[in-house]
């Protein structure tokens, strides 16, 4: 059903833990599939150091996660604020169907709220943001 890559991230997602001393710590859901993950960040000025997630989520959104954690090291938030649905598509190497499309954004749809609080710039992105760009 889904490609090599989504399957290997799915079965081994390497940063999958709970974090105490994260400088941001976020929830989001995606009300259309139930799934729901916190990420945690760890920042070095305006760069991303760390990132790690904790999840309830289905394959695409748990692989997904997986994927953008070895992707996002290092990038700037701004960076960061400019990835939507086509930069998973880069990663994973296929389309997602319609219906999995949320799901399989929803870790950037936490990661740019969660900088956004963390900016205090009063915005929220939805997944309306990242899906139709």
């Amino acid at each position: 059903m889904y490609n090599e890559i989504i399957t290997h991230y799915w079965k081994n997602p390497s940063n999958k833990k709970k974090v105490k001393n994260a400088d941001i710590r976020y929830w989001e859901d995606n009300g259309l599939c139930w799934d729901s993950l916190e990420v945690f960040i760890k920042l070095d000025w305006e760069k991303i150091i760390e990132w790690w997630f904790e999840w309830n989520t289905s394959i695409i959104t748990t692989a997904c996660a997986s994927i953008f954690w070895e992707d996002v090291i290092w990038k700037t938030i701004p960076e960061v604020m400019t990835l939507w649905y086509k930069h998973i598509i880069s990663l994973i190497k296929e389309e997602v169907s319609p219906r999995r499309k949320q799901a399989s954004v929803l870790w950037i749809l936490a990661t740019r709220n969660a900088l956004h609080e963390h900016l205090l710039d009063g915005k929220v992105d939805t997944f309306e943001d990242l899906l139709n760009i």
